[in-house]
């Protein structure tokens, strides 16, 4: 039999970047539920994005990875193994803010690719609608709701079965991809594909600078702006946190305007007080939830269907409430009370029952209240669906994540057409044992 083939996808987000390596059986390209993850090794250090003034860092950031992977791939399969390069929303502001600063990071990550021994295919920036959907498709895929190989022998289109949305919070921009059930009225949010002889029309939007860092900075500048002084308080910070942060800091992003009147040397001292109620009115702030003409709509006037059907809520939305325990499908008011008293709590009780998790863990509050917001005002999920969410990881021991999606669609392994037979088996000697047997 042949070797098995490997893919590489780098996968650039705004806070950090991993790489994943991926296999699948050389004669079964075209199957389902057959290429598996083999690693997913993390890059240390910053998102590219923040290496706009070290490019030469970004490429130098993703080394180490590279040299696991060729210690994974066997050595005379490298040179066809296919590598790629997605950035997300980190590089999609960057590009925003300066787009000759975003060339010179691309021309260094794919330099420093360039100089392993594999077939790099490039490195680019996804467009939301393609993250989206990408993400969608790797829960179909290892959900097997696109395609299932039947008793019959055959790769066929499961019956019964409704395909699952998908849910990602990333560090700078969220999003949602699901099939509808009316068709989509705007063109800007619809995607369409033709996957194992079946059509579908999906609902994809991604919202940049939703995602949970640049959400955490637009609430603190909207604070900030609130009570423009040297000091002032943060509801979402357990009471009795307190934390230094200079202007130039709190706005280094183009998701928040910084006033004309800050000096950006001067420092901003954030004293939390715990307050979930006063938080969860700041957060809704950072929201538009009226529609205008775009009726129905998620919010900031983005038009969207109602929810439908399963989702897996992934990235973001896991590791928040994996922390909060709240991942085994409980109750929405389970879920309200228990974030409520998480963030009820002070700093000194936080500190002391959660000694490992030390930098981000006065922002869990703000970002499980966050995620809340966003899932029922912002995506209008409410208690009679809410059990339809499902936060997990991984499954079929695969992260979930825009990159599988990626790599299946860029290598051509998920067929437009509809998969008849296994390979090997002729209709003819399907048609010969059967009769053979009734003979």
């Amino acid at each position: 039999p042949l070797p098995p083939q490997y893919g590489l996808v780098f996968d650039a987000g705004s806070t950090h970047t991993s790489l994943y390596i991926y296999r699948w059986p050389a004669d079964k390209e075209n199957g389902t539920g057959i290429v598996s993850q083999v690693e997913a090794c993390a890059v240390s250090g910053p998102g590219i994005s923040s290496y706009a003034d070290n490019p030469a860092g970004a490429g130098a950031s993703l080394k180490p990875c590279l040299d696991k992977a060729m210690k994974i791939v066997p050595a005379e399969q490298q040179r066809e193994t296919p590598t790629y390069l997605g950035a997300t929303a980190g590089m999609r502001l960057l590009r925003k803010e300066n787009s000759s600063k975003a060339e010179q990071v691309f021309a260094e990550v794919s330099k420093a690719i360039g100089e392993y021994p594999v077939d790099f295919r490039g490195a680019r920036i996804l467009t939301g609608s393609e993250e989206g959907s990408f993400g969608w498709i790797t829960v179909n895929y290892l959900m097997e709701t696109l395609v299932k190989f039947s008793f019959a022998g055959k790769w066929e289109h499961p019956q019964d079965t409704e395909v699952l949305g998908a849910l990602d919070l990333g560090g700078a921009s969220t999003q949602i991809t699901f099939q509808p059930g009316v068709s989509v009225e705007d063109r800007n949010t619809s995607v369409f594909f033709r996957l194992y002889g079946t059509n579908y029309s999906l609902y994809s939007h991604s919202y940049l600078c939703y995602g949970q860092s640049q959400a955490l900075k637009m609430l603190l500048a909207a604070l900030h702006q609130a009570s423009p002084s040297a000091q002032f308080s943060h509801p979402c910070y357990p009471r009795g946190y307190q934390e230094n942060v200079t202007v130039a800091q709190l706005y280094d992003s183009p998701c928040v305007r910084a006033p004309s009147s800050a000096s950006p040397e001067s420092v901003l001292t954030v004293t939390g007080t715990g307050d979930p109620a006063a938080c969860g009115a700041a957060v809704q702030r950072l929201f538009n939830f009226s529609c205008g003409a775009q009726w129905p709509c998620g919010f900031n006037g983005v038009y969207q269907p109602p929810v439908r059907g399963q989702f897996f809520a992934f990235a973001g939305f896991y590791y928040t409430f994996d922390f909060l325990n709240l991942t085994r499908q409980q109750s929405l008011s389970n879920v309200n009370s228990t974030i409520l008293s998480f963030c009820r709590r002070n700093w000194t009780e936080v500190r002391a029952h959660f000694p490992q998790d030390r930098k981000y863990l006065h922002t869990y509050c703000s970002v499980a209240i966050y995620i809340l917001t966003l899932l029922l005002d912002g995506f209008k999920f409410n208690e009679h669906n809410w059990s339809n969410i499902h936060f997990s990881r991984q499954a079929a021991n695969t992260d979930i994540g825009w990159t599988l999606g990626f790599m299946l669609n860029f290598t051509n392994m998920i067929p437009s057409e509809a998969l008849q037979h296994v390979k090997g088996h002729q209709p003819g000697l399907w048609a010969g044992a059967v009769s053979f047997l009734v003979l």
